[in-house]
């Protein structure tokens, strides 16, 4: 059973957007871009890509996990270090899913780590070859981010999540393949995988996300890319945890490009039937997106961009 948590902690360490001049918020606080009367002269990088610092906190314990590792080599460590962090506080690294953009920084990540460091993923992540389609009739093949020899190598320790895994003294629960209920979220239609010579269409199974249980607010869904739909992700996380409310959601929703905003209204409508008090999307949701977000949620629409940090409190500890 997923435990309840006091306090929630979600730092953007990466993010297609960056901007130095977004003011902060009972929920967020922006990253700095001063200190000690001087404006930095580095700064932080955005690329496409993703990858969140998640931190829960219960009582006097604490717990850090990473979630995804950006789409470069250089990005995610150098925001890391632009930041001031300690990588000692990382426990386990936790990826969504198989694409070049969630796993660029992980074995760079993996060298610099002081420790042997589990890493969770899905065993459908490791599939390949895997293609996009072009409209031409041609295909992309995606790049190969995950080598077992090579994460090993560098400390990693594979766990895989197939289904539902609890981690942090069950303070987290890794999703493991979200089961799909909509109509509406179809998954990525130009997305093939390779079978025994023949191309078919990827489901992008192993597409999970992060559940956290706020006592006294409900929910909070960390998503990657949301392959399998936002609101599908959503409705896991509560058939599994059993909370009966959301209080936030926050990640990539996968609703950029033509393929996915027929869906941008439909997934409105249902997230709205939920009531989040906190709703950031972030990566792959697209502008089209998010500008209609925040148009159907004043009040809760958050725009990220890399550095910002959000704290999500108890009842009790507000």
């Amino acid at each position: 059973m997923l435990r309840q948590v006091d306090k929630i902690e979600i730092l953007s360490l990466m993010d297609n957007y960056v901007d130095v001049l977004l003011g902060n918020t009972d929920v967020v606080r922006r990253a700095a871009h001063a200190g000690g009367g001087e404006i930095f002269k580095d700064a932080l990088v955005g690329e496409h890509g993703l990858s969140l610092l998640v931190t829960v906190y219960n009582g006097t314990k604490k717990h850090t996990v990473l979630f995804d590792t950006g789409y470069s080599s250089v990005g995610v460590l150098h925001n890391i270090e632009h930041l001031g962090l300690d990588l000692k506080e990382i426990e386990c690294i936790v990826l969504s899913h198989g694409h070049m953009d969630h796993l660029g920084s992980l074995n760079v990540l993996l060298e610099k780590m002081p420790k042997p460091m589990p890493l969770l993923v899905h065993p459908y992540a490791f599939t390949s070859p895997r293609y996009v389609s072009r409209k031409d009739g041609g295909k992309d093949r995606f790049p190969i981010m995950l080598d077992r020899r090579e994460i090993e190598k560098r400390g990693g320790q594979i766990k895989e999540t197939a289904g539902p895994t609890l981690i942090c003294e069950d303070t987290i629960m890794v999703s493991g393949e979200v089961e799909r209920a909509t109509s509406f979220e179809k998954g990525m239609p130009n997305a093939m995988v390779e079978r025994n010579g023949k191309l078919e269409k990827d489901p992008i199974s192993e597409d999970q996300a992060l559940f956290v249980h706020l006592r006294g607010k409900g929910l909070a869904v960390i998503g990657g890319c949301s392959h399998a739909g936002i609101v599908n992700t959503v409705l896991y996380g509560k058939k599994l945890t059993g909370a009966q409310t959301v209080h936030a959601v926050l990640g990539g929703f996968h609703l950029s490009g033509p393929f996915f905003e027929p869906g941008i209204g439909e997934t409105i409508e249902a997230l709205k039937a939920m009531a989040p008090k906190v709703l950031v999307p972030m990566h792959c949701t697209g502008w089209k997106a998010i500008h209609r977000f925040e148009e159907a949620f004043p009040g809760v629409f958050i725009l990220n961009a890399v550095g910002s940090n959000y704290t999500l409190s108890s009842t009790a500890a507000a």
